[in-house]
Formats: C-alpha cells, structure tokens, sequence
C-alpha cells in the first residue's frame, strides 16, 4: 500500500467487489476473442478471490461473439450463388443466444484450469421489478460467494423485452454497464470496477493529443467540459454510457473506478489504492482543488518566494545555508532511521544492487553533506556580480550582472542526497525549486525536505523549495513553461529522454554516463593500475564510474593489458569485451559499446593507438568524462584537445568529475549538454545575466543624442 494514492485510502476496507468487462475488451477487433486480455482477467480475479476479495463479474460480449460464429456458420453453409445475394443481417436475440454458451464455455474452461468454479446468472429488465426476485437474487449471490464461486451476470438478451438491444435504453438497466451498477447497489458492494478499451475518461477523445486523463471526476466541474467521441466500436455502451452509470453509482454510495481491461494488472492496482483510472466517489467535490492546480501553484509560489530570497544579503542567504547545514547534523540520527526504511522496502521489492547503492546514505554522507553546504555558504555570493563593465557615453554605464535563473524543476531518481545538494545550491543561487525524487526513496526525501524548509525564514518561506510527491504531477509541471524555468533530470536513460520529448522548458542534463579510461602504451602501470581499479570500484553504481577500458595493442605483448584484467576480477568486477579484447582474453562479447553498467561490470577493448581511442570514444561514448593515463605529454596533449567531452583527464580518475570535488561545493547535476552548461553544473550553472544600464537622462533621437564610445571599465570601478 506505499503507493497508494490519499484520495483512494476507501480501498483497504473493500471486500465486495463488481467488476464489469466490457466487448471492446472480450473480443479482438476483428470479432473473435481476445484470449490473452481474458486470461488475465482470471488470473487477476483468482488471486482476488484467494486474498479473500468476494468477485461478482458482469461480462459483456456475448452477441458480438455470437454474430461472429452465426457469420462463419452462414458462409460454411453458403453456396457460392448464396453469398452473390445481398445479407440479411442476423438477428441479434440469435446472437446472443449462441454468443452467451459459447461466452460461459469459454469462461468456465479459463477457471477450472486455476481451480476456481463460476456461476452463470442471466437476467432481464423486467426482474428487477420483482421484489422476491431481488430478494432471492441476493441469496443465491450471498451463498455463491460463501462457497467462493464466481458469479458471472450478463443480460439476457435473448429473451428480453427490448425492441433491439443496441437501440433500446429504457428500463431499470438498459446495458451492461447500468446493469453492474444496478448489482452493485443491490448486492451492497463496496466497490465497482467498470473495465474499458481506454486509460480512462479523458476530457475530450483519448485520441486527441490534446485530452488529458481524468483521475478524479467531480461532477461540477466535469459534467460540461468534457467531449465524448465516438461510442463503442461494438457493444452498446461506450464512454458515455460509463459514465452514466459510475455517476449513479457513486452517488448513491458505490466508489466507481473505470480504467483499462488491456493492461493485466489494472484491478490489482486499483485496489492497491494506486492512482490508475477515473474514480467516481461521492466526496470528490471536497478533494479539490485539483493536481493541475496544485502543481501550478505550486511552481508560482516557489517564484514568488525565490524573489523574496533574492532580496535578502549575501549575509543571510549564508545564514540559511549555514542553519541547513547544522541542522542535517542535529537530525542525522532521524535522517538515517527514514533511510533504512526506504532501503529495506526496496530490498524486499527485489530492486536492483546498484538502485540499492544509489539509495542507501552511508556511514558520513550527512556530515559529508553539511561540510560542502558549508563551503557552499563560505564561497562569494554568485547573484548580482558584475561581470562586465562598459561606458556607452559620457555618463551612461552599462553593467552585465549574473543573476538567477528563476525557477527549476529537479525530477531524479534513487539519491536522496541530491535532494540536499540541489536544495543548497537553489538556496545559494536565488532560485525557487521544485524537487520530484523516486518513490524508492520516498521516506528519505520527505525527511530531508522537512529538515531543510524548517530552517528556511518566514520571510522568504518554506515554498521556495517544493517537494512534489506524485508522479503523475509531472506531466502538468512539464507544461509550465511560462513558470518553470528549467527542468535538470537525474536519472536513467529513459527518464531523461521521456522529459526531454515532454516538455518546451529548457532541460539540462545527461542520459548516459558511459566513461572511458585509456591506459596508452607509455603508461605507467602501477599508476594505471590505481586509476582504472578507483574508476571502476570506488562506486560503480555513479554516472562518473568508468564503463569502458581501452588499452593500447603494445599492451598485450608486456602482458600489461593481462594484470590489469586480473585486478579487476579479483575485486570481482564481471568483464566483457570488445570484438578483439573477446577473443583474445575469451570473456564474453559486449552486446554494445553504448552501455552503462551501473554495476561491478566493465567493457574491455583493445585499441591501435590514441586517434583510434578517441575515435572510439566519439562512435560510442556520452561525452561525459573520459581519462588517458601516459607519460608522453603530446599523446595526452592529443587526447585532451581532441576529446569532445564535458570533462576530459589526464592520469586521474574519472571519479573526479563531481561538483564537489572539483570546489563547486556541491552539484545539481552533470550536464552533457553543449548550451548554458556542461559538466558538473554548480552554482554559476544556475545563473543567467542582466542588463544594468545607468544614466543620467539620455536619449536615443535617432542616435544622434549620444556619442558612443564603448569603452570597457574595472568592474569594481
């Protein structure tokens, strides 16, 4: 239950359950079954049903399926001269009669193979008029589920009343959609699941890019915006009728979920409490206001309070970096109690070591932390100094000032110790933050981000830094663009490609971090032999750690290339190779030289010399940091020069690369990006400039009412 959402906590009290399929999700465009979506469903509702979760399901499908095999019966039996006459279309009573033995049969098989037994109810408008039906109704359900079997509704369109079952909507129930509804009430569920072909209610059609996902349906202030498209490819209902039925339902009293029957999971999500779907509920009109809001107040309010810490000295800006620091140390024994609890969850959800690595706060960090906060508060106030001086005329100064960049968004994943370098540095800079960490470390960004804000004054205000929970808050944060000012994402590969194609804000960063370190034939191997084992094993889950080892074919010859493979296994680092390295060391082949290990793994290659590294490097690197290691200054001189990468080394560790030990006192980031800022981004990366023009009421008249002379001045004149 970690991710459950706060307006869905009504879900851990559910045992009785509706749950309603729908045709779109039964059969396959083409007519026949959708085998694959029902299995699932069965596995789901087995597990329900073992959990102790009592199932009513009310499925749709049978007059499609009908029709389909009356269709393929008709033309077996069919001369040729028969198909030449125009169709009669078939009947659809007929239809459902065949579609509902074929429906049950096929139900009644997927059960029986996981050992659960189902229970077939038909029923019609006309029976819920009865009293005594409804009340035997009740019985036979309460003692179905009390033997654990599955009761499985469908309309039994067959003999019913109606003129014609796609067209007819009056009645108690007029689909199977107000059908579930209607069970629902009668047999006092707790909870109704509507499945559909889509996500969800979306504001407009689910095809429109522009339609966005409704999670939460407050009738005031949906009922008239949102544009239905077309109704259900088969089956009578569609969204429309959906929603008709989960507004009655939850009205009365029933919590409606509609989502999606395509996804295999989805009802287990649901009653996980995850955010997944369109929740009807009674009382969504007091959860407002709604995420889009939210998010955008709060990315306004980090604006507003980021203006008012711009307006402080440089004094008590260091003040509040200082009162961080010394609070981190004071709660370093809560901080880390949270941490342990974030690190055990994620062991037991099987994550990955080097998640794990990432994740944890080891023995020192928070001191660690705090002593770059404080070299971070000692450094020169970086907002507001000149940079350039120049006099355009006689008396008229113009002056380029840094100054910051407004308000950032930080989306990273796993390292709630980010969360406090980021937070220092938006302090030091002037700028609003908003922060989205991992749910992994939920626990651990939620402690940090309150140590961190309760030391901030109130005249400035604790929303200068927010801290956003949902993940679904992203997508509307990416939006702001005329809010935020930039987006930094830390994290895999995939996160950052997905905010960079999300979003018109500005993003810095990197996706890969694919270091290499090539040892020359000039080496010095015991030097050599220091720096690859320190690249690779002093934290091998860091975007800095090396991933790739070139060596210079004379290597293999001294048998130098065949120590340095030794003392990488035995620290148990797992090698794979190049085409030649391969073969030649008989390790298994890399499946690509783009590769980030994030663990104790390496690609190993042999080289014919340094143009041949760097043009290695440039085919199938990141450009984030690469090393040489060699004695001959011009073979270094050449690596260093011709290497296109955010930091470049000469017989030193890539570890290096890493704002605090390069003095920036701390880091958001490593950016790969060749605009506004590469490499560790410390403060001077999250400033931009103005313009300050003094004078003394010049004016422009067509430029004839100056005379310029562009002269450049000591900036501390």
């Amino acid at each position: 239950m970690s991710d459950m959402d706060s307006s869905r906590g009504f879900v851990k009290d559910v045992k009785r359950l509706v749950i309603k399929v729908g045709t779109a999700v039964v059969t396959r465009n083409d007519g026949r079954l959708a085998l694959g979506r029902l299995g699932a469903l069965c596995e789901q509702i087995k597990e329900l049903n073992s959990q102790g979760y009592e199932v009513i399901l009310v499925s749709s499908g049978a007059v499609g399926l009908g029709r389909q095999r009356l269709r393929y019966r008709r033309l077996v039996n069919s001369s040729f001269a028969d198909l030449q006459k125009p169709q009669v279309e078939l009947d659809g009573k007929a239809c459902a009669a065949v579609g509902q033995n074929s429906l049950m049969a096929l139900y009644d098989t997927l059960f029986n193979e996981l050992d659960i037994s189902s229970a077939q109810l038909l029923v019609t408008d006309s029976d819920f008029r009865d009293k005594d039906f409804r009340k035997q109704l009740d019985e036979t359900v309460r003692s179905l589920l009390s033997l654990k079997v599955i009761p499985i509704f469908n309309e039994n369109d067959a003999i019913s009343t109606r003129k014609a079952p796609y067209e007819d909507s009056s009645g108690i129930f007029w689909d199977n959609d107000s059908l579930a509804a209607l069970l629902a009430l009668e047999l006092k569920a707790d909870l109704l699941v509507l499945l559909s072909d889509v996500e969800g209610l979306y504001s407009g059609p689910p095809s429109d890019p522009k339609s966005k996902l409704i999670h939460t349906y407050v009738k005031e202030k949906h009922q008239g915006e949102i544009t239905f498209g077309d109704k259900s490819r088969v089956g009578r209902g569609g969204m429309t009728a959906k929603v008709k039925a989960a507004v009655n339902a939850a009205y009365a009293g029933i919590p409606v979920v509609i989502t999606s029957g395509y996804a295999a999971e989805n009802i287990i999500k649901v009653l996980q409490g995850q955010r997944i779907g369109t929740l009807f509920h009674q009382d969504a009109h007091l959860w407002e206001p709604t995420k889009e809001v939210g998010a955008r107040e709060m990315a306004v309010a980090a604006r507003e309070s980021s203006r008012r810490l711009q307006a402080l000295s440089s004094q008590e800006r260091k003040k509040i970096l200082l009162d961080i620091a010394d609070a981190l140390e004071a709660n370093e024994k809560l901080i880390t109690i949270e941490n342990e609890a974030d690190v055990a969850a994620a062991q037991q959800a099987g994550y990955e070591k080097s998640l794990i690595s990432r994740l944890t706060l080891k023995p020192g960090k928070i001191l660690n932390l705090a002593k770059s906060i404080r070299v971070l508060g000692n450094m020169e106030d970086p907002i507001g100094r000149v940079l350039k001086k120049t006099q355009l005329a006689d008396g008229l100064i113009l002056e380029k000032k840094s100054s910051p960049l407004g308000v950032l968004l930080i989306v990273f994943e796993s390292r709630p110790d980010a969360l406090v370098q980021i937070a220092s540095l938006a302090i030091r800079s002037g700028n609003g933050l908003l922060l989205k960490g991992g749910k992994e470390a939920k626990r651990s960004n939620a402690i940090l981000h309150k140590v961190i804000t309760e030391v901030i004054p109130d005249t400035v205000g604790g929303k200068v830094i927010g801290l956003v929970t949902l993940r679904e808050e992203i997508p509307d944060l990416l939006k702001l663009d005329d809010v935020i000012d930039l987006v930094i994402p830390r994290g895999s590969n995939k996160l950052v490609s997905q905010i960079k194609s999300s979003t018109k804000i500005p993003v810095l960063g990197h996706a890969d971090g694919i270091c290499h370190v090539y040892v020359d034939k000039s080496a010095d191997m015991d030097m050599a032999k220091r720096i690859v084992l320190d690249a690779k094993i002093d934290y091998p889950a860091a975007c800095n750690a090396m991933e790739t080892l070139l060596v210079h074919k004379d290597l293999v010859q001294t048998g130098a290339l065949n120590e340095l493979i030794v003392d990488l296994r035995v620290e148990g680092v797992i090698l794979y190779g190049g085409p030649r390295a391969s073969s030649l060391l008989n390790i298994p082949q890399a499946r690509s030289f783009h590769h980030e290990y994030n663990s104790m793994a390496c690609t190993v290659e042999i080289v014919d010399d340094v143009g041949a590294a760097v043009d290695h490097i440039h085919r199938h690197g990141s450009a984030h940091t690469d090393c040489i290691i060699t004695e001959d200054r011009e073979i270094a001189d050449i690596f260093l020069h011709q290497v296109d990468s955010a930091a470049v080394f000469h017989n030193a560790s890539t570890r290096f690369c890493d704002g605090a030990r390069f003095g920036l006192g701390a880091e958001v980031g490593i950016s790969t990006s060749r605009i506004h800022a590469r490499g560790p981004v410390g403060v001077e990366g999250l400033l931009t400039t103005r313009w300050i023009l003094k004078g003394s009421g010049q004016v422009v008249d067509g430029d004839k009412g100056v005379i310029y002379i562009h002269k450049d001045i000591p900036v501390d004149s």
